[in-house]
C-alpha cells in the first residue's frame, strides 16, 4: 500500500511548487470561518477538481452523516461527506485548495494522504486556516494569529512560533506531518466573537483570505464575502440588542485594550512589538494561549 492509495484523482494539472491551502470544518472551525475562507477561495478562483480522498477509511458516518439527493425529483442517490481537493492558478502561486470535514479514524494514514499530493506536486507550503472563539468585539477588525515552527518561515511572513500544549485537532497533525517530511507549514486563526459562536462569520473568513493572499502573494478576493460581512455585523447587532446582557458584555468588551490578546497590533496577533521586558512577552503569550486552550477545551467537550 502506497501513501496515496485513498486518493482518487480527478485531473492531471501541470503545477508549479504551489502553495496548498488547508482548511477543515469541525472542530478546528470556529463560526465556519475557516471552510467559508476556502469555498470562497475555490469559487474566486474558478478552481477545478484536482482529487477527493476516500472516506471510508477516516469517516464516523454515524457522527458525519452521508446524505440523501433526490435528482430530477426521482432517483435518490447518497453524497457523502468527503475531503476534497482542486487547484488553481493566481498571479502570485499556483494553489491547492483543501476542504471537507475533520476526519474521524486513522489521522496518521489520513494526513499521509495530503501529504502524498503536495509532494507529487513538489508544494513550496502548507497553509492552513483555522478559527477559535475569544473575548473579542465583532465591531472591531478580526484578529489573525499566524504560527509556525521553523524559523525560516517565522522569518520570512512575519510569524510566531506556536506554542499551544493541549487538545488539537487535525490541523496540528498535519502540521507534524509537514515537518516530517521537510515541507515549510504555516497556520492562521481567526478570533471570533464568543456571544456570536453559532452564527456563520464571514468577516472572520475575509480576514483569513486577506491575510492568506499576502503569505503567497495574490491579491485576496474580498470583496465577494461584502454583502453577507454586512449582513453578519446586522445580524449580530440586533441580537446584542434584544439581550441587556449582551449589550453589557460587549460594552464591557469594547472598554478594554483595543486587543483582547494584549498585541498593539488589531489585525495580526503576532509578538513584533517592542515589549518593556521579558516578563511583558511572557504575559502576552500566557494571555493567548489560554483563550486557544479555553477554545480548545471547550470544543473537546461537545
Amino acid at each position: 500500500m502506497t501513501a496515496s492509495d485513498h486518493v482518487r484523482w480527478l485531473s492531471s494539472p501541470t503545477l508549479h511548487s504551489p502553495t496548498v491551502i488547508a482548511a477543515f470544518s469541525g472542530w478546528n472551525d470556529a463560526a465556519d470561518a475557516a471552510s467559508t475562507a476556502v469555498r470562497t477561495l475555490i469559487d474566486a478562483w474558478d478552481a477545478e477538481p484536482l482529487a477527493d480522498i476516500d472516506p471510508e477509511e477516516f469517516t464516523d458516518f454515524a457522527t458525519i452523516r452521508p446524505s440523501v439527493r433526490l435528482d430530477n425529483g426521482i432517483t435518490r442517490s447518497i453524497v457523502w461527506p468527503k475531503v476534497s481537493l482542486w487547484h488553481a492558478s493566481t498571479p502570485g502561486s499556483d494553489v491547492i485548495l483543501v476542504l471537507g470535514p475533520e476526519p474521524s479514524l486513522k489521522w496518521r494514514l489520513f494526513t499521509e494522504q495530503i501529504i502524498s499530493v503536495a509532494m507529487r506536486y513538489d508544494a513550496s507550503m502548507m497553509l492552513t486556516l483555522g478559527a477559535l472563539l475569544a473575548d473579542v468585539s465583532h465591531r472591531n477588525d478580526v484578529q489573525i494569529l499566524g504560527t509556525a515552527n521553523d524559523a525560516a518561515t517565522i522569518e520570512r511572513f512575519d510569524l510566531q512560533r506556536s506554542r499551544y500544549e493541549g487538545p488539537t485537532g487535525i490541523i496540528s497533525v498535519l502540521h507534524d506531518a509537514c515537518s516530517q517530511n521537510s515541507l515549510p507549514s504555516a497556520s492562521l486563526w481567526a478570533a471570533v466573537p464568543a456571544i456570536a459562536s453559532q452564527i456563520p462569520s464571514p468577516k472572520a473568513a475575509n480576514a483569513l483570505i486577506a491575510r492568506a493572499g499576502e503569505i503567497i502573494g495574490t491579491p485576496a478576493p474580498l470583496g465577494v464575502l461584502h454583502n453577507q460581512v454586512v449582513a453578519y455585523d446586522n445580524k449580530v447587532e440586533q441580537m446584542i440588542d434584544d439581550d441587556e446582557d449582551l449589550r453589557e458584555y460587549v460594552e464591557r468588551i469594547e472598554s478594554m485594550d483595543d486587543d483582547a490578546f494584549g498585541m498593539d497590533n488589531p489585525n495580526q496577533l503576532e509578538f513584533d512589538f517592542e515589549p518593556d521586558s521579558e516578563d511583558e512577552v511572557d504575559d502576552n503569550i500566557d494571555t493567548l494561549v489560554d483563550e486557544v486552550e479555553k477554545f480548545l477545551r471547550d470544543q473537546d467537550s461537545n
